[in-house]
């Protein structure tokens, strides 16, 4: 790699850290190509990256950033986990790391909060924003569901009374 690639790397790197909402460093133990390609899949899905980037670099990227307080876990053979929704990265990763010991999540960083493993994976065990937009919804949806229901059963209820009277009068 070359000076002009480095700076490129670099630049990407930290337009990266500027729009993300989580970054979760992971540390390769031997991951084969086939379950890195299976890893990446599942980041993908959640649209969420993952990415392999020297650490000389990733340390550059991450000044001036609201990530700086993660330099100290980016030595050995480390990758990036990120995404804009603060959940989607961690959730991935947790879950691809629990059938494969060979990938290790070192920690992250949310924001300027730093994470270790342990809080890492409790982000992972909140919803996704997805999911809370959709529990917000029924919660929205409910009262009106409700008002309906309300207003249609006196007509059933009188529906049945008139339908017994008039089984009885036959």
């Amino acid at each position: 790699m070359d000076r002009s690639q480095k700076a490129d790397s670099v630049a990407q790197l930290n337009a990266t850290f500027n729009e993300v909402g989580v970054v979760v460093i992971t540390r390769n133990l031997g991951l084969t190509v086939a379950q890195s390609t299976v890893l990446r899949g599942k980041v993908r899905e959640v649209g969420a990256s993952y990415k392999v980037a020297k650490n000389s670099l990733a340390k550059l990227a991450i000044k001036d950033t609201a990530y700086e307080g993660i330099g100290d876990m980016l030595t050995g053979p480390t990758a990036i986990a990120s995404s804009v929704d603060p959940v989607a990265a961690a959730k991935a990763v947790v879950e691809f790391a629990k059938t494969n010991d060979k990938l290790e999540i070192v920690g992250g960083a949310m924001g300027s909060m730093v994470l270790n493993a342990d809080g890492i994976k409790a982000l992972a065990s909140m919803p996704s924003l997805d999911e809370l937009r959709g529990t917000l919804i029924g919660l929205v949806q409910a009262p009106a569901t409700k008002i309906a229901q309300l207003t249609t059963a006196p007509a059933a209820k009188l529906a049945r009374v008139f339908g017994a009277y008039a089984k009885e009068a036959a």
